[in-house]
């Protein structure tokens, strides 16, 4: 059962992330995405820890935030690695939404955007990161953020 979730999850944030990257950026695409796969992979996330915190879902241990062995001992577990990649996941397109929306709000050119979102897809934080330095970087004038047409 968790290798299907797993597959599927993965497969869902694919499909996301090349719509997010590819498809033409209507209003009705970003609320597919946020309502749809944002939204999915969040409810999976909630579903699977509230079962495992309330027991529903058999743990082969105790779950303990506070230490590495820790943290180490619930992605020992299927369910526990399931939790943790559908958390990436979620979060990961979640900022990538957020990234695309704000770029195209400031008028920051697709090919541009193209980067910084495989980053997100990829690597989470750098894309963000990565966003946060471009975005300061065009504000002060030092790159165009539009490409000629």
């Amino acid at each position: 059962m968790w290798e299907l979730i797993f597959s599927l999850a993965n497969k869902m944030a694919l499909i996301s992330w090349v719509a997010l990257i590819l498809l033409p950026r209507w209003d009705a695409l970003y609320r597919i995405l946020f309502y749809g796969a944002v939204f999915l992979l969040g409810l999976t996330y909630m579903t699977a820890l509230g079962g495992v915190l309330t027991g529903f879902i058999p743990s082969d241990g105790k779950i303990d935030f506070s230490t590495i062995a820790g943290v180490r001992s619930i992605f020992d577990t299927d369910v526990g690695v399931v939790i943790g990649w559908v958390h990436y996941l979620c979060f990961d397109l979640f900022v990538g939404l957020w990234i695309a929306r704000n770029a195209d709000a400031h008028g920051i050119h697709r090919i541009i955007q193209v980067p910084v979102l495989a980053l997100t897809f990829i690597f989470g934080p750098v894309g963000l990161v990565s966003y946060i330095v471009l975005r300061y970087i065009m504000r002060n004038g030092r790159i165009e953020g539009h490409l000629p047409a």
